[in-house]
């Protein structure tokens, strides 16, 4: 089944679950109209449909590879990107004196999950691009952002992000890269950087580095390190690209996924860096990136889902296999019971997902356009949580999809495994999913718990207001946002960060389930005895209870988790 954008559904989220109209009657965002929108979504969707979808199964055929020291892209690929650039989507949220279109992030991230859906492999490099234009808008020098951000945001050059060494994985301040001041605006930047997504290609002409590196004399940790933009060719004055860096591409790795997406082995030989921001301040630079790519990466993880789910249902609706004695049924595997569970489980996930990382890229706009600290705070808060449940989603429902198909999931040639293997990594870059939870249950609770209280204050007005009309699932809706409101207050007042460690990833789910209830109930209340209600009443009635056992979890403390010696563990 060939891949279909779901626009529509983007189009009825927009409008009654995530208060889209509140950013068009902003100031900066007001020329975002309905009709704008709305063409947006569709070309969007017609581009993923017919361009990126085709070259999913050609990017796992056909790797990216590394020849006599250049990355050949898969077949079509390079065809995918002139799309994308020339469609002007990868500068979609991005300022329009470089060339963006400045429309809101909301926005952007439907349209990166379409293309997602069809094709994650080459829609990587796009997303890695937006984040190093955001990096470079906030903390570049005026001259850099002249001289890079128009290339970038018209997709002539492309951006990655060099964190990971081979010693130092997710420990970043263990990194041994070093940069030295050359003393004439410019810094020698060397050591070697792994897993660097689109870290070279032949899919555009130059190539643009952000590179964490330690300078001379600079303290250890995170602390010491500084952020350097280091290009493939180094530019001329007017743009042209001038003489080769000195860098180079060691090898690519050979992957679970993803195998048109080339990440590299990255060697720095002295080359040619421009410093990023102040020095000893590259994490909070580099974190102006991540944070985008993390939204971003969770709207990955969904549109995998959004695709396995399609092919799933498409697989189940014509598969005969056994009988049912349901009347009106199709007479394949989609009349019975467990295939229906898992289709079911698929839809609901996925819309509760797609529809928490919209409320967090539209409190991410919300805050930009009004600068409100409510705003920034929810933002932030919700950021680990759409990253995480988004991947996690994608996971389980590519892996409940390969289940659908039985045996023909094991198949490549079905194409269902590959959703598997292409998500999977998803919960790993731009920070696991473990660190993800350890950041919510931690930093984002340095207010003392304030910003999960008024989301949960806004899911219990919303829940009191459904009562009159849907009191069966407004019910268990504030019911659950009351315990939920529980724990959190227990996370925020415990002073053991190990004992908030330990329940770290079954609370940020639980935040989720719970969250993915009221904006199911929302979409019900839209949709009064249409598809949104009854996919609401499955979430409601069979996904939300989840939530008691995980928090149950999340308030066990670390006790038992270090019963075990690591002998023992072993043993």
């Amino acid at each position: 089944m060939p891949y279909h954008a779901p626009v529509d559904e983007f189009a009825f989220l927009f409008k009654h679950v995530v208060d889209y109209a509140k950013l068009r009657a902003t100031e900066r965002f007001r020329e975002a109209t309905e009709d704008v929108t709305q063409a947006i979504l569709s070309e969007a969707g017609k581009l993923s449909d017919e361009v990126l979808a085709p070259l999913q199964r050609a990017g796992d055929m056909n790797p990216a590879r590394l020849e006599n020291g250049v990355v050949r892209s898969s077949p079509g690929f390079a065809q995918g990107w002139k799309a994308i650039a020339e469609g002007g989507w990868i500068g979609m949220s991005a300022d329009p004196e470089h060339g963006g279109m400045g429309l809101p992030m909301t926005l952007t991230s439907a349209v990166n999950e379409m293309m997602s859906g069809a094709c994650l492999s080459l829609q990587i490099a796009p997303l890695m691009s937006q984040g190093q234009i955001e990096a470079l808008h906030h903390h570049a020098s005026e001259a850099i952002k002249a001289l890079y951000l128009p290339k970038l945001t018209a997709g002539a050059w492309t951006g990655t992000m060099n964190l990971t060494e081979p010693q130092a994985g997710s420990d970043v301040g263990a990194l041994s890269t070093k940069a030295v001041d050359r003393g004439d605006g410019t810094f020698a930047v060397t050591g070697q950087k792994i897993y660097i997504s689109w870290g070279d290609h032949d899919i555009a002409e130059n190539v643009c580095h952000l590179v964490l590196a330690r300078l001379p004399d600079a303290p250890a940790g995170t602390k010491g390190i500084s952020l350097f933009l280091v290009p493939k060719y180094i530019p001329n004055a007017d743009g042209t690209l001038g003489r080769a860096n000195d860098l180079k591409v060691v090898s690519l790795e050979h992957k679970l996924g993803l195998h048109g997406s080339p990440t590299a082995v990255m060697q720095f030989e002295g080359a040619t860096g421009l410093l990023i921001g102040q020095e000893q301040d590259g994490m909070a630079a580099m974190f102006t990136m991540m944070n985008n790519a993390r939204l971003g990466v969770g709207g990955q993880g969904i549109g995998v889902a959004e695709a396995a789910c399609q092919h799933a249902l498409d697989y189940a609706v014509d598969r005969k296999q056994g009988h049912t004695a349901r009347a009106g049924g199709a007479g394949t595997i989609v009349d019975h019971a467990d295939v229906r569970r898992m289709l079911m489980s698929m839809k609901a996930d996925v819309f509760a997902a797609r529809a928490i990382a919209l409320s967090c890229a539209m409190a991410i706009d919300m805050a930009h356009a009004t600068g409100d600290a409510d705003w920034q705070a929810r933002a932030a808060f919700l950021t680990p949580i759409a990253k995480a449940f988004g991947t996690d989603t994608g996971i389980a429902v590519a892996e409940m999809g390969v289940q659908v198909h039985g045996g023909m999931g094991v198949i490549e040639e079905t194409g269902a495994a590959q959703f598997s293997r292409d998500v999977r990594v998803t919960a790993i870059y731009e920070g696991t999913n473990g660190i993800q939870a350890m950041d919510l249950v931690a930093r984002k609770m340095m207010d003392g718990g304030e910003a999960a209280a008024h989301l949960l204050d806004e899911i219990e007005a919303c829940a009191e207001a459904a009562r009159a009309t849907l009191p069966d699932l407004a019910e268990p809706v504030w019911q659950a946002s009351e315990t939920l409101r529980e724990v959190t207050e227990w996370i925020a007042g415990e002073p053991d960060m190990d004992a908030r460690f330990a329940g770290a990833v079954p609370y940020l789910r639980a935040f989720a389930r719970v969250m993915g209830g009221y904006l199911h109930l929302k979409a019900a209340l839209a949709d009064r005895g249409g598809t949104h209600e009854a996919l609401a009443r499955f979430y409601i009635k069979r996904l939300l209870p989840e939530h008691v056992g995980l928090l149950i979890h999340a308030q066990a403390g670390a006790e038992d988790l270090f019963a075990l010696s690591a002998q023992e563990l072993v043993a």
